[in-house]
C-alpha cells in the first residue's frame, strides 16, 4: 500500500488528474469519511510528501497531508496526540490513520501561509512579513527549548524504536540508500561522470575548508553514531520541523506545527536536524533550475580530492532561522544535557551524522533529471560539509558548533 502512496507522490508533478483518482481510490478504501472529490497541491517542499484538499458527499471541505516513506521499518507514524500533551502548539487532525502505508491525516482547512512559503517570498525579495517572522521564531524556538527540559529523560526504550530514525539511521542502511548510491551509480558533476564508487572515496576541498574524511568514510561512522539505542537522552519531539511542516498563524503572529509524522520520544539533536539545515542550507533542493540558474558552481580533480567553488551564502531570512535554533534551542539543551551529566562526549559528531543525511538522503543527488550537474555537486558538498570538520577555513556549521561547545 505505501508504494500507491509513493506513486502519488510521484505522479502528482507528470500527471496530477491521473494522481488524484489513485488518491480518490485509496481514500475511499481507507478512510471512515465518504469522500467525494480530492485535490492534490503539487509543491517544491513536498520531496517526500503531498497534501491538498478532500471534499466529502455533503460538500464539506478538508485538508489532508501524508509522508510517503518507502521500505519502512517503522510501525506505526502520526503519534500527534503527544506533541499536544507536551505543550507544542500543534494543529490537531479530525481524521488520522497511521497504520504503516496508510498515514494520512485529515485536517480542517488550514488558510495560514506555511513558513516555507513566508520565507520564499522574503528571499525573492517581499520582506513584508520578515520583523513579525522573525520575532515569532526567536519565540517558538525559546517555548522549543523549554519543552526540550521538561520532556527530558535518559535511558528510556521508547528512544530506540522511534519514527524518526526512519529519517536517518534506516535510510543509510536501508534500500534507500542503495537505490541512490549503488556499487553501479553514476553521477555527473561540472567535471564530468562520476562512479559513486570513486566518489565515496575522494576527499574534499570547498571554498577553502579543507576535509580530511572521504563521503564513504562519513557514511560508515554515521552509521555506527545513528544506530538506535534506548541508552541516552530523550525528548518528545515533532523529528521533522522543517518550515513546510510550520504553519505562521497571526493576530499574533506565532508558529504552529503540522504534519507529526515522525513526532515521540527521541534524541534532541536528531529532532533539531531537519529545521537546522532544511530551513537554512537547502533552497537548491527545492528549486534546483532556479538555484542553478542564481548561483556560480564549479568543481574539479586534484590529485585524489574534489575541488568545489560556490557562492551559496545564508540570506538574512536564511542566517536567522539558523541562528535562532541554535542560540535558543540548541545551545540551552546541550548546556542543560551537560549539567545532568547526560551528553554523550561525541554529541557533536552525533549531530553531524544526522545532518549528513539531509542533504545525501532526502532525495537522490545522483538523479541527473532533477538536479544540474553543478547543483549535484552543490548537495554532495554539503553533505560533506554538515558530516565531516572542517580544517583550516571553518564552516559554518563548523563556527557554530564551535560556538555552543565554548558554552559547557
Amino acid at each position: 500500500m505505501s508504494d500507491v502512496l509513493s506513486e502519488i507522490q510521484r505522479t502528482q508533478f507528470t500527471d496530477r488528474a491521473r494522481a488524484e483518482q489513485m488518491l480518490l481510490e485509496f481514500m475511499r478504501k481507507t478512510l471512515a469519511l465518504d469522500v467525494a472529490t480530492v485535490e492534490l497541491r503539487p509543491l517544491a517542499v513536498s520531496l517526500n510528501s503531498f497534501n491538498g484538499f478532500l471534499t466529502l458527499a455533503d460538500g464539506k471541505r478538508l485538508f489532508f497531508k501524508t509522508h510517503t516513506e518507502p521500505d519502512s521499518v517503522i510501525g506505526e507514524y502520526y503519534n500527534a496526540a503527544s506533541l499536544a500533551e507536551a505543550g507544542y502548539p500543534v494543529i490537531q487532525p479530525v481524521y488520522a490513520s497511521t497504520e504503516a502505508g496508510r498515514q494520512l491525516l485529515v485536517y480542517e482547512v488550514v488558510e495560514d501561509p506555511s513558513v516555507f512559503d513566508v520565507a520564499w517570498q522574503i528571499e525573492n525579495g517581499d520582506a513584508t512579513l520578515l520583523d513579525d517572522l522573525t520575532a515569532a521564531q526567536h519565540e517558538s524556538d525559546r517555548q522549543l527549548a523549554e519543552i526540550y527540559v521538561a520532556t527530558l529523560r535518559n535511558d528510556d526504550p521508547a528512544r530506540a524504536t522511534a519514527a524518526v530514525h526512519q529519517l536517518f539511521y534506516h535510510r543509510l542502511t536501508g534500500p534507500r540508500y542503495q537505490q541512490f548510491y549503488g556499487d553501479t551509480t553514476t553521477v555527473k558533476l561540472p567535471m564530468g561522470t562520476l562512479s559513486v564508487n570513486e566518489l565515496m572515496g575522494l576527499r574534499w576541498r570547498i571554498n577553502g575548508q579543507e576535509y580530511a574524511t572521504s563521503l564513504g568514510e562519513l557514511v560508515t561512522r554515521s552509521i555506527e553514531l545513528l544506530t538506535p539505542s534506548p541508552s541516552g537522552p530523550s525528548i518528545v519531539g515533532h523529528g521533522d520541523a522543517h518550515n513546510g511542516n510550520v504553519f505562521l498563524q497571526s493576530q499574533p503572529y506565532r508558529l504552529v506545527y503540522f504534519d507529526p509524522a515522525f513526532a515521540g520520544r527521541h534524541d534532541p539533536l536528531l529532532d533539531l536536524t531537519k529545521p537546522l539545515f532544511h530551513n537554512v542550507f537547502a533552497m537548491w533542493m527545492y528549486f534546483p533550475d532556479e538555484m542553478h540558474r542564481r548561483l556560480t558552481i564549479s568543481g574539479r580533480l586534484e590529485s585524489g580530492t574534489i575541488v568545489v567553488e560556490h557562492d551559496h551564502r545564508l540570506i538574512p531570512v536564511r542566517r536567522m532561522f539558523f541562528e535562532s535554533k541554535v542560540r535558543h534551542t540548541l545551545t540551552p539543551v546541550v548546556v542543560e544535557l551537560a549539567r545532568r551529566g547526560w551528553l554523550s562526549d561525541r554529541w557533536r559528531e552525533q549531530l553531524k551524522a544526522s545532518l549528513l543525511c539531509c542533504p545525501l538522503l532526502t532525495m537522490n543527488l545522483t538523479d541527473a533529471e532533477r538536479f544540474p550537474p553543478e547543483i549535484s555537486l552543490l548537495g554532495l558538498a554539503y553533505a560533506v560539509e554538515m558530516g565531516g570538520e572542517s580544517l583550516g577555513v571553518r564552516s559554518v556549521i563548523d563556527q557554530a558548533l564551535d560556538e555552543v561547545a565554548a558554552a559547557l
